[in-house]
C-alpha cells in the first residue's frame, strides 16, 4: 500500500518541472546574449576591416619599395614615362611576416613590420586602445583581438596610375581579416572557447600615395 502511494505522489514534482523549465529559459536567455555578442563582434571587425584598408591606401606600403615601383618600371624599360604600368600583384602576411610579389616586381625586397604596425595599431601607436582621435586610431582599437597575424595586404595593378608617377603607383588594395574567433560571454563551455571561427572579412579601397608624407613633384 506504502509503494502505491509513493508511485502516485505528486508532491514536489512542481518544483522539478520549475527546476527543468528555468534552466532551459537562462539558456535561452544568456544564448541571446551571447548571439548578440556575436554580430556586434562581426560588426566591429567589418569596421576594422574597413578602416585598416583606409590606413593602408595612405600610408607607407608593407611591401618594401612598392612606392617606388613606378620609377623603377621605368628604369628597367618595362614601361616608357607616363605610359601605363605594368602588372604586379604583391600580397603580405602578418601572420608570417612576408610578402610574394607576382609579375614586375622590380625592387620589392621585403616585409615592412613597422608600415603593418600602423595599419593594426594605428599612426604613431604599437598597442591598443590609445588612440586620442579618429585619425590615429587602429584596427586593434576597434576590436583589441586583432594582431598583424589576422591580416594579409594585397597590393594589385588594376590599370589605374602610370609608370613613372610621383607618388609610387596606384594599385587596388585588399585587406582580409581572417583567423578570429567569436567570443562567447556564458556559453563559451558548451561551444568551446574559440570553436566558432569568423568567416573572412575583405575590404577594397584604391591607393593614394603609398606614403605617409606627400609625394614630391
Amino acid at each position: 500500500m506504502n509503494r502505491m502511494k509513493l508511485a502516485g505522489d505528486q508532491d514536489g514534482a512542481v518544483l522539478v518541472e520549475a527546476t527543468v523549465m528555468m534552466t532551459l529559459f537562462f539558456v535561452f536567455i544568456l544564448g541571446s546574449i551571447d548571439f548578440l555578442l556575436l554580430f556586434y563582434q562581426w560588426n566591429a571587425a567589418s569596421k576594422a576591416a574597413a578602416v585598416g584598408a583606409r590606413i593602408a591606401a595612405v600610408s607607407d606600403p608593407v611591401a618594401v619599395g612598392l612606392n617606388s615601383l613606378s620609377a623603377a618600371a621605368v628604369s628597367a624599360s618595362l614601361s616608357p614615362p607616363g605610359g601605363g604600368m605594368p602588372y604586379f600583384q604583391v600580397t603580405c602576411n602578418g601572420g608570417t611576416a612576408s610578402c610574394i610579389c607576382e609579375g614586375a616586381c622590380a625592387g620589392i625586397s621585403g616585409y615592412d613590420a613597422a608600415a603593418m604596425s600602423t595599419i593594426v595599431f594605428g599612426r604613431g601607436s604599437t598597442s591598443c586602445g590609445d588612440s586620442t582621435s579618429y585619425y590615429s586610431s587602429g584596427m586593434c582599437d576597434i576590436l583589441p583581438r586583432i594582431t598583424a597575424a589576422n591580416v594579409v595586404i594585397s597590393y594589385r595593378q588594376t590599370g589605374l596610375g602610370y609608370a613613372g608617377r610621383p607618388g609610387g603607383p596606384a594599385p587596388t588594395i585588399t585587406l582580409t581579416l581572417q583567423n578570429l574567433s567569436f567570443e562567447f560571454f556564458f556559453l563559451g563551455g558548451l561551444f568551446g572557447s574559440n570553436a566558432l571561427r569568423m568567416p573572412a572579412l575583405t575590404t577594397s579601397i584604391v591607393a593614394e600615395d603609398l606614403s605617409s608624407g606627400a609625394p614630391s613633384m
